[in-house]
């Protein structure tokens, strides 16, 4: 009976961690563990400039061509003017035709607060994870794509105020794909030298002493 309790309480913890004030509705496709690094990045954008940045995480299948200004009228009741919602529909069709799935997109409360960030940059930082070809689980990019992007718009509302978030973590991840990528071009350097820039030189300093 005790242990029944123990799950029930720890389930209902990271089912208030899924649902956060942040996500103004999450299908768990967002990690709990994910979601509480969102909510210290939105947490900080609202105190230092008064703007709420909010998330839709769902796995409705939306119609192709669905409208998500619509969409997201429903939620606008528990979202906090000024407000930016970014929204992901991984199921969402985009062409029926060839079984396109999967939508993003950013939703401002005003035209003018859509001048405080570049939509496409945003949206590229989700989409730079999602589509990468590694061993990560397809949950894992679900977490770091949104957290990238959530961060990078937090980032550039942040600027359009004059303010510097600390939370966000766009600079340390760059960092970190900026290394990588030094070590994928080290290692293509190193695979050509082994099955060619060394077979080549043996060839030529053994031939000789031949």
């Amino acid at each position: 009976m005790t242990q029944a309790v123990a799950r029930a309480t720890l389930l209902a913890c990271l089912l208030s961690l899924s649902v956060s004030a942040h996500f103004l509705k999450n299908d768990y496709l967002i990690t709990p563990k994910a979601t509480v690094v969102l909510n210290q990045i939105s947490d900080e954008l609202t105190e230092k400039t008064g703007i709420s940045a909010y998330a839709i995480a769902t796995t409705e299948k939306l119609k192709e061509g669905s409208n998500l200004y619509a969409y997201v009228k429903p939620y606008e009741s528990n979202a906090s003017k000024p407000y930016v919602i970014l929204v992901f529909a991984p199921n969402a069709v985009i062409k029926s035709s060839i079984s396109q799935t999967g939508r993003l997109g950013l939703i401002p409360s005003s035209e003018a607060l859509k001048q405080a960030y570049d939509h496409t940059k945003v949206l590229h930082y989700f989409n730079a994870f999602i589509g990468s070809k590694d061993s990560n689980s397809l949950q894992s990019k679900y977490d770091v794509a949104m957290l990238q992007a959530y961060s990078e718009l937090a980032d550039e509302l942040a600027v359009s105020k004059g303010v510097t978030l600390k939370s966000t973590l766009k600079d340390s991840s760059n960092w970190i794909i900026t290394l990588f990528a030094w070590i994928v071009r080290i290692g293509a350097v190193l695979l050509i030298w082994i099955y060619f820039g060394r077979p080549l030189y043996r060839r030529i300093r053994f031939g000789k002493q031949h």
